[in-house]
């Protein structure tokens, strides 16, 4: 599909008014998408876990307007109260939207959202907030061309989301999802992403994730800074080639359950992440003493009982402990004896491998 393939016929009767809700995901890349192309093109493919209970819940309330103009109106709420905060974000992913759902210019909106799980935890909330509102937003096109089709929609959410932060095109189905276009991935896209279509062991489909909170507060780096430091990074074209083949070498091992690479490959991408920002220019070392103090009690963990517990990481502190569900006992044991003390107040989470938005 091409970006024409999104751009709906001409508008029926639209809706003077009404509301829809989603509650979306956020997600924890195995393989990391770092660095993109103009039109939130990402420059190398990526695969996700979507998470279960860390998620943004969304009601989108609109109202059509006595006269169109060239943008929507809208106002945000956080919590129940105005988030002016969020404005410039939600205008930028608006007037992307434009040419692909141009009836939105003829209403006023309200966006009011929530998150599951606790402000400033760490957590990306980009992914799941744009996700829950592209949801919304393809529900009111359903409106508007009833005939839509489930796939269709699934991918125009997935489409819009991308519009508004990269990874929220991954936060839209479960629970292993795909983006960028990859030979080896049949309908694999840059513009949306997909469930995973190959073989997936059962083992994948339970992942425990367990979020270590070493530092909850705002990031040194936004990930669009950050996505735009790869552009005349000198290992950047390495790190590209690097991510594709490590799509490739996924997938014998998402097929056969094979744990121990799993576990070599996911913490390899999490550790090359951090090392393309410690060499980029300007460079951020984003991980603190008590990441670096985690993972080496992960890796003492492993050795001494022989669980297949791995880290990964996003671009900051904090730590995602992911496990089987067969190791939960013991591995959430070692959480709370080991792990905690080196959380910031000893704040955690406990999530799981989830099944994709929903609406409420």
């Amino acid at each position: 599909m091409t970006e024409k393939d999104f751009i709906p016929g001409p508008a029926g009767a639209l809706p003077e008014s009404g509301s829809a809700r989603w509650q979306a995901p956020s997600n924890i890349a195995l393989v990391k998408y770092w660095g993109k192309k103009a039109g939130q093109i990402p420059t190398n493919p990526s695969v996700s876990f979507t998470l279960d209970s860390s998620a943004t819940r969304t009601e989108l309330r609109y109202r059509r307007r006595d006269q169109a103009s060239g943008a929507p109106g809208f106002e945000v709420f956080l919590d129940g109260r105005p988030a002016p905060g969020f404005r410039e974000k939600i205008r930028a992913f608006f007037e992307r939207i434009l040419p692909y759902q141009p009836f939105v210019s003829e209403y006023d909106f309200e966006v009011h959202t929530t998150n599951t799980f606790p402000h400033s935890s760490g957590i990306a909330s980009s992914a799941s907030g744009m996700a829950a509102l592209a949801l919304c937003l393809a529900d009111l096109e359903r409106a508007i061309f009833p005939g839509m089709e489930p796939e269709r929609f699934t991918r125009k959410a997935s489409f819009l989301a991308r519009l508004g932060s990269g990874s929220a095109a991954r936060s839209i189905e479960g629970s292993l999802v795909h983006w960028g276009q990859h030979g080896s991935i049949p309908g694999s896209s840059d513009l949306y992403g997909i469930r995973y279509p190959l073989e997936l062991h059962p083992v994948f489909e339970s992942y425990r994730d367990t979020i270590l909170l070493v530092d909850k507060g705002q990031k040194q780096v936004s990930s669009t800074a950050g996505h735009n430091l790869m552009k005349g990074h000198p290992f950047a074209a390495e790190r590209f080639k690097q991510a594709r083949d490590h799509i490739d070498a996924l997938q014998p091992i998402f097929r056969g359950g094979d744990l121990e690479a799993f576990i070599s490959l996911v913490e390899s991408e999490a550790l090359t992440l951090h090392a393309m920002m410690m060499t980029s220019d300007p460079y951020f070392l984003l991980m603190k003493p008590a990441t670096l103090q985690i993972i080496e009690r992960i890796w003492e963990f492993r050795r001494e009982t022989g669980e297949p517990v791995c880290f990964t990481l996003d671009a900051g502190a904090n730590v995602h402990f992911l496990y089987p569900k067969e190791s939960e006992a013991r591995a959430y044991a070692f959480v709370r004896e080991q792990l905690v003390p080196f959380c910031e107040e000893g704040q955690h989470l406990c999530d799981q491998v989830g099944k994709g938005a929903v609406s409420f």
